[in-house]
């Protein structure tokens, strides 16, 4: 499937949402306390979402910053899978893992597909 800017852009933006929701489960865990390397990926999240968010308008500077952001995107991501199972076994932190490796692996094939 090949995406126009704009619907790159677009489901960008639903992806990042779900990347969202790992951030705020993350900033507000108990466990974030004994890890904060943890926080890590809350702080990668938050910093690619807001780089993004001032660029919606205008798909080129979008697309761009997202191919920039990227890079550090995968890197938490892939540091986040090795620290959560050392802050907690729980589900909520494996789930976590999950969601995390499946928007970035989206973000980066969604990259791959654009006109």
């Amino acid at each position: 499937m090949t995406y126009s800017k704009q619907e790159a852009v677009d489901h960008s933006q639903i992806i990042l949402s779900h990347a969202w929701m790992v951030r705020t489960f993350i900033k507000h865990s108990d466990e974030v306390e004994d890890f904060p390397e943890l926080m890590h990926i809350a702080r990668a999240v938050f910093d690619t979402s807001r780089a993004l968010e001032t660029r919606v308008e205008d798909p080129e500077a979008y697309l761009k910053m997202l191919r920039k952001k990227i890079s550090k995107l995968r890197k938490a991501t892939d540091q986040f899978a090795l620290d959560a199972p050392e802050a907690s076994l729980h589900m909520n932190f494996q789930q976590a893992v999950i969601s995390m490796k499946a928007c970035t692996k989206a973000l980066e094939e969604l990259l791959e597909q654009v006109e």
